[in-house]
């Protein structure tokens, strides 16, 4: 059975300790001047500054950057009580899964047949559009149109495994794999 294809960016499901996902996140900021749409899914990273508030301002991570996590939610404004996603040149709070032990589930784009023994390999994803309907992002592993899972340090993702699903055929087009951010903000000895 072919998987369906149906990007959904990154979603997150356990720690890797074992214990499930409890929903747990982090209040930051988006700037109005930030020009591009965000979604639940979507890896983001520092920007290097804070809203007057201090709270910590995201932009998207990019297709190789290195983030501080992953988008799960949206701060209800006054204008808009039921916020699917984040528009363009809008300023918003956000909510983002910033544990660094966090794994997630995230489906290949398919432009490359994928194999078991890429498993533990690092990857990169790729920034596809997020769907404003449904509020969800567009990013997908890079299965090999870029870049291809290698042992480089810099690749934003570690795949763990295949997501253990009934409708999840392993290793064919659209698979979907557990992977966690191989790197990550709160982990850089660097800072921002």
């Amino acid at each position: 059975m072919a998987n369906a294809d149906k990007p959904r960016g990154l979603t997150p499901i356990r720690h890797l300790n074992g214990n499930p996902y409890n929903g747990a996140a982090s209040l930051y900021h988006i700037d109005s001047a930030y020009a591009t749409d965000l979604f639940i899914g979507d890896p983001v990273t520092y920007t290097g500054t804070a809203h007057t508030d201090g709270v910590p301002e995201v932009q998207a991570a990019g297709a190789s950057g290195i983030p501080i996590g992953v988008i799960v939610g949206f701060e209800p404004t006054r204008t808009n009580l039921d916020l699917k996603y984040s528009p363009a040149s809008t300023a918003q709070y956000v909510w983002v899964c910033d544990d660094p032990d966090v794994i997630f589930t995230i489906q290949d784009d398919g432009a490359a047949t994928m194999t078991a023994a890429q498993i533990g390999l690092n990857v990169d994803c790729i920034a596809g559009a997020g769907d404003t309907t449904t509020g969800r992002s567009g990013y997908e592993i890079d299965s090999g149109g870029t870049t291809t899972p290698a042992t480089t340090a810099t690749l934003m993702l570690r795949l763990l495994r295949v997501h253990q699903r009934e409708d999840n055929e392993a290793f064919a087009a659209n698979c979907e794999y557990e992977v966690l951010l191989n790197a990550h903000q709160n982990r850089s000895a660097t800072g921002v």
